[in-house]
């Protein structure tokens, strides 16, 4: 079989246009997977699914009695690969995880590469562009959606500073805050609290942080918004 026959080289062509298309989103946002690794995963995905397709290509000394083609069994090892593969694009940074919705693209890469492979181009050009927009409207709902905030607030104050828990309390929920949960720690010559904290914006951390660089009291703070 000529690898430039319409029914091999289509589906090729089609997986690496939608691996390219979901890869430059991804790539335009800084994910852990770019351009080249949905590429890759959709190509390798519509290579193997034509693989199984075509068993009897290759497969063309083995008694046709005994071939049983099931492309569903070489659709199961990708998936299962894939999640291998998604796992290692999630990682942790701090007190938030990140690389989900990379991890979400690759296996609707591997999908469309599948869907391609098996020659069900409606479903795969349908599911491309379905992707696109999902990961597209993302950008849109982070900017006009409601959605609650949340930040990380950690602050030391010098060991004679006469500041409490519940004084740092009050402290934080008069610039509009409320606290979530609250810590104490103490080291060498300065005590701190940590606590996170919900109803984060811009301007109610410039008006905090404002204020703890204009006390003499405070010997270190950090202000940590909770990353999407």
């Amino acid at each position: 079989m000529s690898v430039m026959a319409p029914d091999l080289l289509w589906p090729i062509l089609g997986a690496i246009i939608a691996g390219a298309i979901i890869g430059a989103e991804r790539e335009y946002r800084a994910s852990p997977a770019g351009l080249r690794t949905h590429i890759l995963v959709a190509l390798s995905c519509c290579l193997l699914m034509l693989s199984a397709v075509h068993q009897m290509a290759w497969l063309n000394d083995a008694p046709i009695e005994v071939i049983r083609i099931d492309p569903v069994r070489m659709a199961h090892g990708i998936l299962t690969g894939i999640g291998f593969l998604c796992g290692g694009v999630i990682f942790r940074e701090g007190f938030n995880v990140r690389g989900l919705t990379t991890a979400a693209s690759l296996w609707t890469t591997a999908t469309l590469g599948m869907l391609f492979g098996i020659g069900f181009y409606e479903l795969a050009i349908f599911g491309g562009l379905a992707a696109l927009l999902v990961l597209a409207a993302v950008a849109i709902t982070e900017r006009h959606a409601p959605q609650r905030r949340i930040a990380h607030i950690k602050i030391g104050f010098r060991r004679d500073a006469p500041v409490a828990l519940s004084a740092f309390i009050r402290i934080i929920e008069s610039h509009g805050l409320s606290v979530i949960t609250v810590d104490q720690w103490a080291e060498s010559d300065v005590q701190g609290f940590g606590a996170i904290v919900d109803g984060y914006d811009e301007t109610k951390a410039e008006a905090i942080g404002a204020a703890w660089i204009a006390d003499a009291s405070v010997a270190s703070f950090e202000i940590r918004p909770q990353q999407a």
